[in-house]
This record gives C-alpha cells, sequence and structure tokens, in this order.
C-alpha cells in the first residue's frame, strides 16, 4: 500500500526526521490560507500516488499568498498519469545548498535490508541506476541488529557531506530505518533529503509503501490508504480478498495461486500478446469466491478474451466450473473465454463447462494459444 506524500512524511516526523512545515489544502482558498500561516515563499505539490509530478507541473513555487491559490487552482483538477490532483499540499520553500537520495528498501536476493544512498538527489533512483549506477551507495542491514552508527558514517562520507552534518544525517538515517521496520514497510524514501542554505538536513519529500500483508498489525497506517487514488476493480478485489493488479493487456487472466498466475502471464507474453491483469484467486477459493473474481475481470472494458487457468489441489475444479457460470449467468459476457482445469474433479469441471459451451483446454500452452487467438478474433 502506498501512502501519500504528506502521510509518508508526517510517519517519518514521528520517528525524529525533520520535515518542512506545512498543511494539505483540498480548495485553492485553504491554500492561501495555508500559505498565509507559513509567511512566505511556499511549494505547491500535487498529492497523487505518481513520480513525475515536477516534469508535468505538478509542483510549483508561489511567493505569495495570492500566488498560491492561483497556482493550487492550476494543479487541482489536472491529472498526472492518468491520476486526477484532488489535494495539494502547501510546504515552506526550502532554500537548498544540496540534494541527497535516501531510501531503505529489502534486497530479495540477498534476502536483507538495504540502505541505498546517492549525492544525486531529486532525481528518481531509477534514473540513477540507469544512468549512472556507480553513484549509488548500497549498504546492507545485518537481520541481528539494526543500521550501526558505523554504517551510518560511511553512507555519510561516502555522500561527501561535510563532518558538521554527521551528527543530524545520524538522526535522519536512523529516523528513516526506525520508520521502514516499525511499519512494516517495503519502501522508505527521502528524496530529496536537502541541506538547506542555513547548513541544516531536512526531508521535503517523502515516500512509503507498505507491505499489505502485514496492515493487520497497523490498522492505524490500514485507515490511511487512498480510496480516491485506488483503481475501482482493485478496491473491488481487495473487499472480495483477492489478490488483483490491473495491467494494460487485453487478456484477462483467473489462476490460483500467485506463481502459476506469474507463469500463465509469461506464455502470453511469449505468444506476442499482454495480460489485461494479476488476478490471483487463492489456494481454497470457492464458488463465490471464483464469481467474484470473473465479475472483476469482465468489469475492464479492455479485455478482449479471458483465460482461466486453474490447478485443482486444495480448489475443486467442478467448484471453480460453477462459480464461472454463475458469474456467467450474471454478467452475460460477450467475450471469449477459455478455461484449463487440471487437477482435483477436473473431469468434472471441463464436463460443466462443456455442457454450458466453454472452450476448454487440457495444457497451459494450449489454453493461452486459444486465448490469444480469441482476443486477435475480437479486434
Amino acid at each position: 500500500m502506498k501512502l501519500q506524500e504528506y502521510h509518508s512524511k508526517e510517519i517519518f516526523a514521528r520517528y525524529g526526521v525533520p520535515i518542512p512545515r506545512g498543511r494539505l489544502a483540498h480548495t485553492p482558498a485553504e491554500a492561501r490560507l495555508h500559505a498565509e500561516w507559513l509567511d512566505g515563499s511556499v511549494v505547491v505539490k500535487a498529492q497523487v500516488l505518481a513520480g513525475g509530478r515536477g516534469k508535468a507541473g505538478g509542483v510549483r513555487r508561489a511567493d505569495t499568498p495570492e500566488e498560491a491559490e492561483r497556482v493550487a487552482a492550476r494543479i487541482l483538477g489536472m491529472q498526472i498519469k492518468g491520476m486526477p490532483v484532488g489535494k495539494v499540499l502547501v510546504d515552506e520553500a526550502i532554500s537548498t545548498r544540496s540534494e541527497i537520495y535516501l531510501g531503505i528498501t529489502i534486497d530479495r536476493a540477498a534476502r536483507r535490508v538495504v540502505v541505498m544512498a546517492s549525492a544525486e538527489g531529486g532525481v528518481e533512483i531509477e534514473e540513477i541506476a540507469s544512468a549512472s549506477p556507480e553513484k549509488i551507495i548500497m549498504m546492507p542491514v545485518e537481520p541481528p541488529w539494526s543500521l550501526r552508527d558505523h554504517q551510518i558514517r560511511s553512507l555519510a562520507a561516502g555522500l561527501g557531506l561535510s563532518r558538521d552534518l554527521w551528527r543530524s544525517f545520524t538522526q535522519v538515517a536512523r529516523g528513516l530505518y526506525e520508520t521502514f521496520m516499525a511499519c512494516d514497510a517495503s519502501l522508505a524514501e527521502i528524496n530529496p533529503l536537502v541541506v538547506t542554505e542555513e547548513g541544516l538536513l531536512l526531508g521535503v519529500d517523502g515516500k512509503l509503501v507498505l507491505d499489505d500483508n502485514a496492515l493487520g498489525r497497523h490498522p492505524d497506517l490500514a485507515e490511511m490508504r487512498d480510496l480516491e487514488e485506488e483503481h475501482r476493480l482493485e478496491r473491488k478485489a481487495r473487499e472480495e480478498g483477492l489478490s488483483y493488479i490491473r495491467l494494460d493487456g487485453d487478456i484477462g487472466c483467473m489462476v490460483n495461486g500467485a506463481g502459476l498466475a506469474m507463469a500463465t502471464m509469461d506464455v502470453i507474453k511469449l505468444l506476442g500478446a499482454a495480460p489485461a491483469n494479476f488476478l490471483d484467486i487463492g489456494g481454497g477459493a470457492r464458488a463465490d469466491k471464483v464469481s467474484a473474481a470473473l465479475n472483476i475481470i469482465l468489469a475492464d472494458g479492455g479485455v478482449k478474451a479471458v483465460l482461466l487457468n486453474v490447478f485443482g489441489g486444495i480448489t475443486r475444479c467442478d467448484e471453480v466450473a460453477k462459480g464461472i457460470l454463475a458469474a456467467i449467468s450474471e454478467v452475460k459476457p460477450v467475450i471469449p473465454m477459455v478455461a484449463r482445469l487440471v487437477g482435483t474433479n477436473e473431469e468434472e469441471g471441463r464436463r460443466i463447462l462443456a455442457e454450458a459451451g466453454m472452450m476448454t483446454a487440457t495444457s497451459l500452452s494450449e489454453a493461452a494459444r486459444k486465448a490469444v487467438d480469441l482476443a486477435k478474433g475480437v479486434d
């Protein structure tokens, strides 16, 4: 779960990371009031869960409350990467001497938490990694210990920070690490962490991505989910307890098991097509959950064909087949579908679908080929 910038920075501040003063505004008039409260130049920042806000015109400086109101009026309602802007953060403007990138994530290959830092702040880390990977410092954290002081000093030296900033950098790095661990995050990022003209460190932008599987331990953080930013189909899937991610392809996929779902998507790509979604109905999904999953896939207007790939272990193929027919009777789809059912009660499941006139297959390659051909036939 991604948190908006204003939420991320509020949480960082709880753990000792210094941030600029700022307030959230939903209207231009509110932005003006906040600028008056800050009594100086401000930065008006679109609050959307997308990168590249500055390049899209979603981050603008204003030197007076009146200008802040005009700037907010231009930003509110604009779209950034397809996401409408419904609120802005009005932060005090900061005079900066230099900018740093500081982030913490999980290196799954190394099975370690890793701290990433770069003197090239203000740029997305993917751009730095692509253009100048040597400018990224990677510092793994060993599981038995937290981030150690000597590691933080090594980072500070690698970034070229003057010695008088090491103490405050230690506070920031330790605060970011404590945030990461306490929130069960998968990413905690300050970009940029600026050195001000006064010689202070401030986290002027922040990003926090939480592990969905840990949200049960953090009901306060779960309440920060921005429903306005969430796609309606992904929100519906979450309410139904389904793992669903909407993609840009045209072949809808319904699969039981994350690994099998990834393999199914790979085969579709191998055949020159693209999946419209990732959807895992889980190992023990019964007819009602299968019906809900298929409803979500069919509600995506970009889907031209549906591939159902089910391995019947805990999930019985006849239950899946009943769920498919229940969904079809409710939605009455006009797009073609092909189902591959293998495993527990597979013959019964295929019989149920065949009697209803649905195309079936016994192998993944056969099912994927049929789905790709069906999608092309819809063009």
